[in-house]
């Protein structure tokens, strides 16, 4: 799952509220400086395990491991809630319209990660990522398509080095296979789209939801379009997964790791975003796919070129240059 998540890969977390002022002390910078690391390594660790076990370790069940990571957002996400919420009227059920928006944000966000998780079976992690950074452009394309929301023209330039960026890596990437790009593609779309219907279909005071509030709704709507996917997708899954756990018992410390980690995913991104601000939640991303993309060819030893490597680079310059151009258009 990558869980990628956000990235954006995964619900938008909240505007940084009080908390992120009272970071300002020793101790609060501490935790602030905790909870990044933690953010760190879950992103990291999910999308290493996922390539691992996709790719290397040989278990080639993408829909079913999605499920897997769904099924444990849905029962943690639902501690989480059940320890943090004290006031009935936090608990209230969804109403019939919020129920039936969550339901097609968790369909969208079910599609997104299983391409993802699809694509790591065929590309490498550092090509993987190169791609996910073109989010911005997908989300400024699909808010046009579909809201007809208009960007400054400096914001749609910035969005070119994006773009140029994934075709220089594309040309310059020596394991490069079509379907996993796109898979890869459709992924990052996904997400894309979801964050902006998000915005539309949840854009009232009284509707809006905070990120892990959503992947506990999204969450059990994507295991119910999962399970029957994975019976009719991959019907040896569960047979195979039962066999690796009889051969190696490792096996199943590494899907319950990974599983945890892919809801950790969440719950950090959100806490980070609680504790400092959305840019600095930007910043820290741009850096952490970079590094995710440094510790994956150290890992997986994975092909690299110049030319692919000046590719993604490119493509962070544009991000960054496209969140300069959004803050100043703001």
């Amino acid at each position: 799952m990558r869980q990628q998540e956000d990235r954006a890969l995964l619900p938008t977390a909240a505007a940084a509220g009080p908390d992120a002022a009272a970071a300002s002390g020793p101790s609060g910078r501490l935790r602030t400086a905790g909870l990044v690391a933690a953010w760190y390594a879950s992103n990291i660790g999910v999308l290493l395990l996922n390539k691992y076990l996709l790719s290397v370790y040989g278990f080639r069940y993408p829909v079913f491991l999605t499920a897997c990571h769904m099924s444990a957002s849905a029962l943690l996400s639902s501690v989480f809630a059940a320890a943090t919420t004290s006031s009935s009227a936090s608990r209230r059920p969804l109403s019939r319209g919020q129920a039936a928006r969550v339901a097609v944000l968790g369909a969208v966000f079910c599609g997104s990660v299983v391409a993802g998780n699809v694509s790591l079976r065929y590309l490498p992690v550092s090509f993987n990522q190169a791609v996910g950074a073109t989010t911005p452009f997908f989300t400024a394309l699909i808010a046009y398509a579909v809201a007809g929301r208009r960007e400054a023209r400096a914001t749609y330039a910035a969005l070119l080095p994006v773009v140029a960026g994934v075709v220089i890596a594309t040309g310059g990437e020596p394991s490069f296979h079509l379907f996993g790009f796109i898979m890869c593609v459709g992924a990052t779309a996904g997400r894309a789209l979801k964050t902006v219907l998000q915005g539309i279909l949840l854009s009232s005071e009284e509707e809006k939801l905070n990120s892990m509030d959503l992947l506990r709704y999204m969450a059990p709507v994507a295991v119910v379009l999962l399970v029957p996917a994975t019976l009719t997708m991959e019907p040896d899954a569960l047979g195979a997964a039962a066999a690796l756990a009889r051969e190696d018992p490792s096996f199943v410390w590494l899907l319950l790791g990974n599983s945890s980690l892919a809801y950790l995913v969440n719950l950090t991104n959100f806490l980070v975003t609680k504790h400092t601000s959305p840019l600095t939640l930007q910043v820290l991303g741009n850096a952490k796919g970079a590094v995710a993309v440094v510790v994956s060819i150290l890992i997986f030893k994975n092909p690299v070129t110049v030319m692919g490597m000046l590719g993604y680079g490119v493509t962070i310059a544009g991000v960054v240059l496209y969140g300069e151009a959004k803050k100043r258009s703001k």
